[in-house]
């Protein structure tokens, strides 16, 4: 070939890699996407995939990677101008670099919403990708473990084409391999299948995972920590079975270390899969406190705020609900303070309506459990919650039915004492009954009722004939002698000062 024909072919291929090399270095930045977009890029970048030169193929790949990871408008563009297709068939094709790229690209547009990732499976990607797990390179299976990832996390149909598809064995190996990087991408695309439901699960369950995942909790790298305590989190929320299974894995007490942990997502995903495991049975949740859990999610109550709280404020609750000697614990733990925290100082309702719940649970067993409560104030801190007017809905419910169910069973009189000025007639007649119950069998506690000015409020309280209320409050009256509770009773004054009208007026008329 002459030198001039050579040229012109020389300089049409520095052409296209300068053209291709500069489009994926604009597209890094979001300010030139829109422009690259109206210029109609993609047509541009469609046919360079099949190039004959391998670092254009890869550049316009990278490229195209870059725009639809931006957003889904663009994802849709390389849907709608068939490369899917091209890259899928390049996967079992090219050398490694591409398959990074193509894979990148089909990571991208799957990211976006389950409609694209269904158009990344109806490409036949899952079968190329899941290939690429068995690759030599690791960059090659974390481009693939990736994608995977990003099309299993939309929805539980979407993560049964993966699994369908051979990839949770191969993602499980992937766990194995010495790069941590690899490492991280499995254990989150596997958590991202586990999520969905427990057949999922299962599903990685049954490929040995657990196995492999649990000693990495000790790991030395944040990342990896956060994707794995995820991940076991993810399989244990399903079912008593299978939380018993990530258990025997000998997670504890190794996991109670992760609360503690300088990585906050650490902090709060080894918290969420404490809770995911509390929640099942007594037996799971006196394991964690035999662990010493209770003391360890006590202190991450403590020192967290927002929404990392949420994970172990739900567990003080899951664990004090099973039994009245477990809700001890809690207590015993000094676990009622940070809730009666996170209840009044915590902006989202979703926290304090949580906190109330945990609350509700350690307070309802016994009178012990009730007075725990009452010294630290907590019944007023739920009343005003449930009275004030911008809680929401849900923390208005949870806040009545905590309230109800330690009311229910406080004995401390001296507690209870300060709502009855305050409490609306649904929660008074559970107060008032607590009297009913207790005065009747209690001389001192009749005198201080006095004393404190409770028998007064009482007789301020308008309750109608035939009411449970009025019943309560005729049960605590008949308790004392008719002329203290005649004395108590707000027209008693005004009584008094007629009869005093009238005895003037006797004087009067007899002089």
């Amino acid at each position: 070939m002459s030198r001039a024909v050579l040229q012109v072919f020389e300089q049409y291929q520095k052409a296209r890699v300068t053209f291709v090399q500069t489009v994926a270095d604009l597209s890094t930045r979001p300010q030139n996407v829109e422009a690259l977009q109206n210029a109609d890029v993609m047509s541009l970048l469609r046919p360079l995939l099949l190039d004959n030169v391998p670092s254009i193929q890869q550049s316009a790949a990278l490229a195209l990677g870059r725009l639809a990871n931006y957003n889904d408008d663009l994802a849709e563009a390389v849907v709608g101008n068939g490369i899917l297709p091209q890259l899928v068939y390049s996967l079992s094709e090219k050398n490694r670099f591409y398959k990074k790229a193509a894979a990148f690209v089909l990571r991208a547009v799957a990211k976006h919403s389950p409609q694209l990732a269904q158009a990344v499976v109806d490409s036949g990607a899952l079968d190329a990708l899941v290939g690429c797990l068995e690759e030599f390179d690791p960059s090659v299976k974390e481009a693939a473990a990736w994608a995977l990832g990003y099309i299993a996390r939309h929805n539980a149909e979407l993560a049964q084409t993966v699994v369908d598809a051979g990839a949770v064995p191969l993602l499980v190996l992937c766990v194995q391999e010495p790069e941590l990087t690899l490492k991280r991408i499995a254990a989150c695309a596997l958590s991202d299948i586990s999520k969905h439901s427990p057949e999922l699960a299962q599903a990685v369950v049954d490929a040995g995972a657990v196995a492999y995942l649990a000693p990495l909790i000790q790991s030395v790298d944040g990342k990896l920590k956060r994707h794995v305590c995820a991940c076991l989190a993810q399989m244990a929320k399903h079912s008593v079975e299978l939380a018993e299974v990530v258990v025997e894995a000998e997670i504890f007490p190794k996991i109670l270390t992760c609360l503690k942990d300088v990585d906050t997502q650490v902090r709060k995903n080894s918290a969420t899969c404490i809770r995911e495991i509390a929640k099942h049975t007594p037996e799971l949740a006196r394991l964690i406190v035999n662990a010493g859990g209770v003391t360890a999610i006590v202190d991450y109550v403590n020192e967290t705020r927002g929404n990392a709280r949420l994970p172990g404020i739900m567990t003080l609750g899951y664990i004090s609900a099973f039994s009245e000697t477990l809700a001890m614990g809690v207590i015993v733990a000094k676990g009622v303070a940070p809730l009666m925290d996170a209840l009044v100082r915590e902006p989202e309702d979703h926290i304090k309506a949580a906190s109330a719940w945990s609350l509700g649970q350690i307070g309802r067993h016994s009178p012990d459990h009730a007075k725990a409560l009452a010294v630290h104030n907590v019944l007023a801190r739920l009343l005003a919650v449930y009275l004030n007017e911008d809680s929401s809905e849900d923390l208005k419910t949870k806040a009545k039915r905590a309230l109800k169910s330690v009311i229910q069973k406080c004995i401390h009189l001296e507690a209870l004492e300060p709502l009855l000025g305050d409490a609306p007639r649904n929660i008074l007649k559970y107060i008032v009954h607590q009297f009913a119950k207790v005065l009747p069998k209690n001389m001192d506690a009749r005198k201080a009722f006095v004393t404190s000015g409770g028998l007064k409020r009482l007789q301020e309280i308008e309750a109608e004939q035939g009411s449970k209320l009025r019943e309560y409050m005729d049960q605590i009256n008949v308790c004392y002698p008719e002329e203290i509770v005649r004395y108590y009773s707000p027209n008693y004054a005004q009584g008094l000062l007629e009869k005093l009208d009238n005895f003037k007026a006797f004087v009067t008329s007899g002089g």
